[in-house]
């Protein structure tokens, strides 16, 4: 087994390819427009968002899929994929074949975020666990803050398609170091038969139960938000706000607000709980986004600086609320976490990507459509909490039993 500093740095290439493929390609998006003389400028947007869909319908899959095989031969398969995609990408000469080399670079990936994570718990448990996953998030949240600076230097050098070499690099250095130095995790004996059936009932259970549902809702629904912004990051600061340049500057700042949220996360969560935890961050995410709607529609939208500080709020809440969304869903489904892990990624993932494809395709110069797409997410978030803790916002500890249906 790798020295544990190595493992760590293995699993954080792991789980970043897929932020690295999404944040390095925002500076090219209007290089593709040109190349595949899109009329619509919003239509550059697919190239999130395809991604998107083939990293959801991917989750789902691997999870079952390396329990049966093993971890090693189902990771190296859907990074194999990855590198084949993206060696294609950047030569098709039709958008939609461009747009399903995305979708299948996500679709790959999906088995780097997946089986990582099993491998994880496979090798650590209970609080090394938490140890491990915390220095690998802490290097995978950086990722969005440099991302978009790593794809405007490469543009400096070259076009678009180069942003593609670079991530095939990235894509077959993590093949050979997982191939080179990563032992297989799931031995024989441990291995579960491929049984669709199964799988089906495990499936049923997670979307049956009212806690696991409605918290994999909620939170499918105020991810979209933020894959709302990234679709359309790029065209507010630089179309709207006209940055620039310094593009890639507004958008890693506002990304640093996930860093403190998650640090401000991991020290109060196990003192106030992840119930309150979230139901705070929802009521404040909801709050700054009904505040910068109602200073758009009153006195017009803000200066780049306002808007940064308000969205970076917005970030901030939802780095506190999504770990928690995502928590309280498994907190039912100890028997099936596997299956309900990717039951839940999956559903997430795909709410996200149509609900922020959405947001992202309302764009008209300026920034009120995502400013409105964030609101409602919230509110709409916000509501299914509610739903799903009937009413009783901060009335639950996790501490306590939760009424489930029978």
């Amino acid at each position: 087994m790798p020295a544990f500093p190595v493992f760590v740095a293995m699993m954080a290439l792991l789980m970043g390819l897929t932020a690295m493929s999404i944040d390095v390609m925002l500076p090219a998006l209007p290089q593709i427009q040109q190349a595949f003389a899109l009329g619509d400028g919003n239509q550059q947007q697919q190239t999130i968002s395809s991604y998107m869909f083939g990293f959801a319908f991917g989750q789902i899959l691997y999870g079952p899929l390396s329990d049966s095989f093993g971890r090693k031969r189902v990771l190296l398969t859907g990074i194999a994929l990855f590198c084949v995609a993206t060696v294609a990408a950047p030569f098709l000469g039709a958008f939609g074949w461009f747009l399903f080399a995305r979708f299948l670079q996500g679709f790959g990936c999906a088995a780097a975020r997946i089986v990582s994570t099993a491998i994880i718990r496979d090798i650590y448990g209970g609080r090394e666990m938490a140890k491990v996953m915390s220095f690998v998030m802490m290097i995978f949240i950086m990722i969005p803050a440099i991302a978009p600076l790593v794809g405007t230097a490469v543009l400096a050098v070259g076009s678009w398609r180069l942003i593609f070499g670079l991530l095939f690099v990235a894509g077959v250095s993590a093949y050979v170091w997982m191939v080179v130095s990563l032992p297989e995790t799931l031995p024989e004996e441990r291995r579960k038969p491929l049984a669709w059936g199964t799988l089906g009932k495990a499936i049923a259970k997670a979307a049956t139960n009212r806690v696991t549902l409605g918290y994999t809702v909620a939170g499918g629904v105020i991810f979209g938000a933020l894959m709302g912004y990234v679709n359309s990051a790029q065209q507010v600061f630089q179309d709207f706000y006209a940055t620039g340049s310094l593009f890639p500057f507004w958008f890693g700042s506002i990304a640093c607000a996930m860093m403190l949220a998650s640090i401000f996360n991991s020290r109060l969560v196990e003192r106030i709980g992840m119930r309150r935890m979230s139901h705070f961050a929802i009521l404040g995410f909801v709050t700054v986004a009904l505040v910068h709607v109602g200073l758009f529609w009153t006195v017009g939208a803000p200066p780049v600086a306002g808007f940064a500080v308000l969205i970076g709020l917005n970030f901030f809440f939802f780095g506190v609320l999504m770990p928690n969304l995502n928590a309280l869903a498994m907190e039912p489904m100890a028997d099936i976490a596997g299956t309900a892990s990717s039951f839940i990624g999956s559903v997430t993932t795909m709410m996200a990507a149509a609900f922020g494809g959405y947001i992202g395709h309302l764009f008209d110069g300026t920034s009120g459509p995502l400013l409105m797409g964030f609101a409602a997410c919230g509110l709409g978030c916000l509501l299914l909490v509610m739903i799903t803790e009937k009413g009783r916002l901060f009335g639950v500890s996790e501490d306590e039993p939760v009424e489930l249906p029978h």
